[in-house]
This record gives C-alpha cells, sequence and structure tokens, in this order.
C-alpha cells in the first residue's frame, strides 16, 4: 500500500478593502514563515551584537580620554617636580656658599657618642664601659640642642612631669645616664618609649620615638644611642618628651641635665 505525500500547510490570508466588494487572498507556506522568522531572528541577534560592540569600543574610547588627559596632568606635575627640585638644589648651594662665608662646618662627629653594638655580644671596650654600672641621669638625652618647648609642670591643674624638646625626626635620643631598660614598648599617650633605671630611685622615660633601639634587661652605658626621636602617640610634631623621677615622684630635668649652648 503506497502512502501519499503529505500536502503542504498553507496559511490563507484574506484581505478585504474597505467599500470594496472584492477581496484579495495570498496563500502563504508554513516552511516560508519558518525561514522568515529565522531570518528575522538572525538579523536581530546581529544587530544586538554590533549594538554591544559598539557600546564596548565607545566606553574604551572614552577611558582612552580620559587616561590621555590623565598622562597630561602626570606630565604638568612631574614637570612642577622638577622644578622644585632644581629650586631646592640651587637654595642648598646657596646656604653652603653663606655658611662657607661665616666659616660654619658641619661637625665631623658627635662627641660622647655610643651607638647599640649590632649583635647582643659587646666589644671588650664596651664591657668595660658596662662594668662602671649605673649613674645618676646628668647628660642631655640628644646628640644635639633642639629647643625646648615645653617645661615641667606640676600643679594649677595642668601636669606636664617632663620636658618637650622640638628635634627633627629621627635625631638620636641617647640615655642620659647608664643603668637598665625596665620597659619599652608603645603608648596612645607616649608612642614608642623607653625606661630606664638608674638605681638609687632615679629612672628617666623617653616618648615619642620614632624606632627604639633597646630591649627590656638590656644594660645601657650613659649616653648610648636608645632611640630615634619621632612623632608617636600624642604628639603634634617630633619631639622627646623627657622625665626623670626619683622614688616616682618627677623631678625637673632641667635641674639635673643642662642644654648645650
Amino acid at each position: 500500500m503506497n502512502r501519499q505525500p503529505e500536502s503542504p500547510r498553507i496559511l490563507n490570508i484574506m484581505i478585504v478593502p474597505e467599500g470594496a466588494e472584492d477581496s484579495r487572498t495570498y496563500r502563504i507556506r508554513y516552511g516560508w514563515l519558518k525561514a522568515a522568522g529565522v531570518t528575522l531572528t538572525g538579523i536581530a541577534l546581529a544587530v544586538l551584537v554590533m549594538g554591544g560592540s559598539w557600546w564596548h569600543l565607545a566606553r574604551r574610547a572614552a577611558r582612552a580620554d580620559e587616561l590621555e588627559r590623565e598622562v597630561a596632568e602626570l606630565r604638568v606635575e612631574a614637570a612642577r617636580v622638577e622644578e622644585l627640585a632644581g629650586e631646592l638644589h640651587r637654595l642648598e648651594t646657596q646656604y653652603d656658599r653663606v655658611r662657607d662665608m661665616f666659616g660654619v662646618r658641619q661637625p665631623t662627629g658627635t662627641p660622647d657618642l655610643w651607638l647599640p653594638p649590632p649583635a647582643p655580644r659587646r666589644s671588650r671596650g664596651a664591657s668595660r664601659r658596662l662594668e662602671e654600672g649605673p649613674s645618676l641621669p646628668t647628660s642631655w638625652p640628644l646628640t644635639e640642642r633642639g629647643f625646648v618647648t615645653q617645661k615641667l609642670l606640676d600643679g594649677d591643674g595642668e601636669e606636664h612631669p617632663g620636658v618637650d624638646i622640638a628635634v627633627p625626626t629621627d635625631s638620636y635620643i641617647r640615655a642620659a645616664g647608664g643603668g637598665t631598660v625596665v620597659d619599652v614598648g608603645e603608648d596612645p599617650v607616649y608612642g614608642r618609649f623607653v625606661v630606664i633605671d638608674h638605681g638609687d630611685g632615679y629612672q628617666t622615660l623617653y616618648a615619642h620615638a620614632s624606632e627604639n633601639l633597646v630591649r627590656r634587661g638590656q644594660q645601657v652605658w650613659r649616653n648610648e644611642v636608645i632611640a630615634l626621636s619621632g612623632s608617636t602617640g600624642r604628639s603634634t610634631a617630633p619631639h622627646l618628651h623627657f622625665e626623670i623621677t626619683l622614688n616616682g615622684q618627677p623631678v625637673d630635668p632641667q635641674t639635673m641635665v643642662h642644654q648645650p649652648s
């Protein structure tokens, strides 16, 4: 028994113009409709892809313009920095000339300065120095003069149990006398600090350091560098806060140490 082929499915569309007696009928095969739908879908997808590519390229172009502006600004800043560096070099040269005219020379070394040893083991000469034992804190706690900005205050509602000495950041802070480091660390008020016990009830405190160079329990001798000055803790500018206490009571440091002239 032979099977008859199926006839293609056809969509009939009838159009009747208004006011006319005749009508028109259009016959469209479903296969053509499917082909047209696939074609239109492909065209829509192509349009979407082209639109997305255009949007991406537009964003990249805008970003490139922004980067070009930033590069131009950086070039201007670099030129200004170079100009400032030249001006600084010129001023330094003039300063050196004026200093030479008045016969002022940079010091070639700091007297009575003992740097921390590079290793825990000390040299024979340093050991002999340590054998001297504790000593009263009577030496200036810096390798430079500095400027006293705050003296000891005790009473009348104000309290400042020490002196503040303004010095540049990373200046050498040295022990005012020989003794043992009994405390070293960091505090919200004092910042990085060192406390030395000198015996006979005397202790000294060195605060606001940028870096501590000694450890708890370490023996130090007079003028040994124990820290570098800074502005840590409750501080508005680089300086050393220096205290001397006797049996826990503050002593005016300026009665025991003398600022270099």
